[in-house]
């Protein structure tokens, strides 16, 4: 079974990029996509064999997540237990052996003016995320907005302290994983250097100055289905590139 992750960065400009083409490749169970930047029926894209779930911001052109599943889901839900609806950044669907939590982790902004926001967010995730894992495990993914450890950029003195590498962030994350799952890329591949976005500016992508910030996090007992997580970093079209997960 393979899962995909990508925040395309507004999804009516990733569909002229050849996003048609990497999804038809890709031939994903689940394709989860983050900051669509659109309402549902701004962008005509309906491949066949997919359900499709969108969750926009009632801000126009802004955040927004959607799901295409070969699979219907049994239950569909939006937002965290009806809470913090108004930005489209979660959408849960339950099958019948795992939840999967597709999520677009609101940014901490310059001079983290928005920290209070991302931590209120945070707190209100992993509680959330705990109590789904008491029935079934849990596959949560997305852009989660933080590069966990120096590993997961590539300057990171320069970036301590700056939204995504924040001690507030980190400990949020690190909080998460010490409630019972697993850094899925992370845990395979404890000394790679991979990265998932890149800044557009001073031509960060050809110079592979990025940070990893987009993932796959599984509950602790799911690791054993893993069979691989990876970073596509070869597909263009967003400043971010897609993750994938292979689960059996």
């Amino acid at each position: 079974m393979k899962l995909i992750s990508w925040n395309v960065n507004g999804f009516r400009a990733c569909l002229t990029k050849g996003f048609g083409d990497f999804f038809a490749e890709a031939d994903a169970d689940i394709f989860c996509i983050q900051e669509t930047k659109m309402q549902p029926d701004q962008a005509d894209f309906s491949p066949e064999g997919y359900h499709k779930y969108f969750h926009s911001a009632v801000k126009k052109g802004y955040s927004g997540t959607a799901v295409y599943t070969k699979t219907e889901p049994l239950n569909v839900t939006f937002g965290i237990n009806g809470e913090h609806m108004d930005e489209g950044r979660v959408i849960t669907c339950e099958y019948e052996d795992f939840y999967f939590v597709g999520c677009y982790v609101p940014n901490a902004q310059n001079e983290l003016k928005r920290i209070d926001y991302r931590m209120e967010f945070e707190d209100a995730m992993r509680g959330y995320l705990c109590e789904l894992d008491k029935k079934k495990p849990v596959i949560y993914c997305g852009d989660l907005n933080v590069a966990h450890n120096e590993i997961d950029l590539k300057n990171p003195k320069s970036n301590v302290g700056n939204a995504g590498f924040s001690d507030e962030e980190r400990g949020k994350f690190g909080e998460l994983l010490n409630a019972g799952f697993s850094d899925s890329f992370r845990s395979l591949y404890p000394d790679k250097v991979e990265y998932s976005w890149w800044s557009y500016r001073f031509k960060a992508r050809e110079k592979n100055i990025g940070w990893r910030i987009d993932y796959f996090v599984v509950s602790e007992r799911f690791m054993a289905r893993v069979k691989d997580s990876q970073i596509l970093t070869d597909v263009m079209g967003s400043d971010h590139c897609p993750v994938q997960l292979i689960i059996e």
